[in-house]
Formats: structure tokens, C-alpha cells, sequence
């Protein structure tokens, strides 16, 4: 185990943070060229002005039936919020949201966090384990790592984000992501599920900006898609990367999506455009079965497993149905096919 933050550092460690988050000497003007040639101003803490952390690959090894080695990086990385917006996000492992983690119910995890920013502590906050926050998702300060070790007991599709304070900033700039905890009996329609997709939905609002994430409303609500497998689509948080880049299934597919709204501060009303779903299990928990639904609502942190069934080739939209949200970027595509495949023909967005 790396050497955890002691009180007395913990308290000046975070006295330094908000520091850093709010005044102006520590900050500079970056300006960023957008491809459209728009010119797009950020402020950006002074530690972090100079660093772009190349994405970092997460380690995961099964290690017993019932035991699992999660190894997860804290650090600076430009993300693109929008067609040449860049944001330079706080994040696990140089994505935003981060990657999926998928442990099996019953599994004892033994985390650890390398922090690879040079200034800020962090922590990880795991929404599906049982363990006492004071000690299991204590601050790991800059250039340490911390380990931890907690059970997974509950099945479903939960949140993980950063815990240090001020919590609302960590998960802002970029610190979170989800966990997928699979159930030992798995879903009563998991024999009939021809595709699986993870969906994550977060917001952006002004880089770094404390009043902005409390008082404001989002600049952008996007969607992304995380790997399930090696060659699974995988973005980040970028406005129209799923509408660019559908997802892909062939005609008569049930299609799983795990989907979890991270947040921070809005609901999410999450729709498929042109289809119900058959099947519903809120919060990824198979005893909260559902059937017929038409919208899933998701609260800030909420997840679900969401199957429903395409029955014709085209463009199936997928919304969040509070279209404030959706025309701000909260809008993928699951493109029908013959044969699952890209036929070439353009997408439509909703």
C-alpha cells in the first residue's frame, strides 16, 4: 500500500486546491484555435497549464474466482468536448467519462490510484461497494499511489467518481465513470441478447468554473460510448461522437444498453427513438424488473440495463427526452443494418 495522506497534509493539501481553483495569479489565459476557427478561452489552474497526460490503459487482473486487481491512474488530459473545444479535464486514465470497470457480484476489489497530477489530491468513491468512506476512498496526494480493497456485493450498473472536495469540481472537470457489477444468476433475458453497448451520459459547463458547475446550467450533455471488449466503440464525452460514429447492430437484434447518467447536477429522461424497450432493470439490479417502458429516468448517479428489440434497417436515435439536453449534445445513433454491418448510408440525428 502507497502512504496515505495524514490529517495535518490532507488539510493543506485541500487548503491549496482551493487555492488553485480560485484565484487568478495562479491561473492562466490559454487560448485554443477551433478547426472552425472560432476561438475558444479557458482558464486553466497554473500547475496544470503546460501538462497533456497521454491516456494511461487501466489494469484489471482476476487473481481468484472471486477476487479482482483494479488499477486506475489520476490525471490531466485534453479532452474534445465539442469539434475542436478542447477541455483540459480532470480524469481516470486520460478519458472522460472514464473507462468501464466490469467485476462479477461477490468480488473482492483491491484498488489502487496512481496520482499522476502534480498538484491536486485525489481519491475514488466506488458507488458499488460497501465500505466506510473515511478510510476506503481517503485523498491520495500528487505522485502517490493509495490501494484499498472492498467487496462488490450488489449487481448492477453504478457511478464512480472522485471524492476529494469540493466534489462538484472533481466530477466537473471530468472524474468519473462507471462500474458494471454483473449478477451471479444473471439477467432472466440474457439468452436472448444479441448486442451489448455501455452508454454514459455527463455534462461540461465553463472550465473549472465553481460558480458555473453550483448556479449554472451545462454547456454541453453528451453521450459516450465505453468498451465492453477490445474493439468496442470507445469515446469520450464529445458533442455528436455517437452520431458520427454509430453504434451498430443488424435488423431483429435485442439490443443491451448498460447506461448511467453521471452527471453532475441533471436528470436524465433516456429514450430510443422508434422502438419500447421490452425490458428494464433499474439500476442494473435484475430484482427491479421492468417491462413496456417507453423512458427510463435516470437521476444524477442513476443507472439501468435497458433491452428493447430492432425490427427494420435504419437510424434509431437515442435521447435523452429533455431536449434542452439533447439539443446540447445529449443524442447518439444504433444503426440497423442487414447484416450489423456500415452500409454507407448517412445517419440521422433526432
Amino acid at each position: 500500500m502507497g502512504k496515505l495522506a495524514k490529517f495535518g497534509a490532507i488539510m493543506v493539501s485541500c487548503v491549496m486546491v482551493l487555492s488553485a481553483c480560485g484565484k487568478d495569479d495562479l491561473s492562466r489565459e490559454k487560448t485554443v484555435q477551433a478547426k472552425t476557427d472560432t476561438t475558444v478561452t479557458t482558464k486553466v489552474i497554473g500547475p496544470h497549464e503546460h501538462i497533456n497526460q497521454n491516456p494511461t490503459p487501466i489494469k484489471m487482473n482476476r487473481i481468484g474466482p472471486h477476487e479482482v486487481n483494479v488499477e486506475m491512474t489520476s490525471q490531466i488530459t485534453d479532452i474534445e468536448i465539442s469539434k475542436g473545444e478542447m477541455y483540459k479535464a480532470w480524469t481516470f486514465n486520460g478519458e472522460a467519462p472514464g473507462l468501464v470497470i466490469v467485476v462479477n457480484q461477490g468480488d473482492k476489489i483491491n484498488f489502487t490510484l496512481k496520482n499522476m497530477d502534480p498538484s491536486i489530491p485525489h481519491s475514488m468513491d466506488f458507488h458499488a461497494v460497501h465500505a466506510a468512506p473515511s478510510k476506503d476512498f481517503a485523498n491520495v496526494l500528487p505522485n502517490e499511489s493509495g490501494s484499498f480493497s472492498y467487496p462488490a456485493n450488489n449487481p448492477g450498473v453504478f457511478m464512480y467518481h472522485c471524492g476529494t472536495k469540493p466534489v462538484l469540481a472533481h466530477i466537473a472537470n471530468g472524474m468519473h465513470g462507471t462500474i458494471i457489477v454483473k449478477p451471479t444468476e444473471g439477467y432472466p433475458t440474457d439468452s436472448k441478447v444479441n448486442r451489448e453497448f455501455v452508454i454514459v451520459q455527463n455534462e461540461w459547463y465553463k472550465y473549472n468554473d465553481m460558480n458555473d458547475f453550483t448556479n449554472g446550467k451545462p454547456k454541453y450533455v453528451v453521450f459516450s460510448a465505453k468498451a465492453l471488449n477490445d474493439g468496442d466503440v470507445n469515446t469520450n464525452g464529445t458533442v455528436g461522437a455517437l452520431v458520427d460514429k454509430p453504434l451498430l447492430t443488424k435488423v431483429g437484434d435485442k439490443v443491451r444498453f448498460y447506461i448511467n447518467n453521471v452527471g453532475p447536477n441533471e436528470v436524465s429522461s433516456f429514450h430510443v427513438v422508434g422502438t419500447l424497450f421490452d425490458d428494464v432493470y433499474i439500476d442494473g439490479n435484475p430484482f427491479n424488473h421492468m417491462k413496456g417502458m417507453q423512458t427510463v429516468l435516470l437521476p444524477a448517479s442513476g443507472g439501468a440495463v435497458v433491452e428493447f428489440t430492432v425490427t427494420q434497417e435504419g437510424s434509431y436515435p437515442f435521447v435523452t427526452h429533455q431536449f434542452n439536453h439533447a439539443t446540447k449534445g445529449a443524442v447518439g445513433v444504433l444503426k440497423v443494418t442487414k447484416d450489423g454491418n456500415d452500409d454507407g448510408s448517412e445517419t440521422m440525428s433526432h
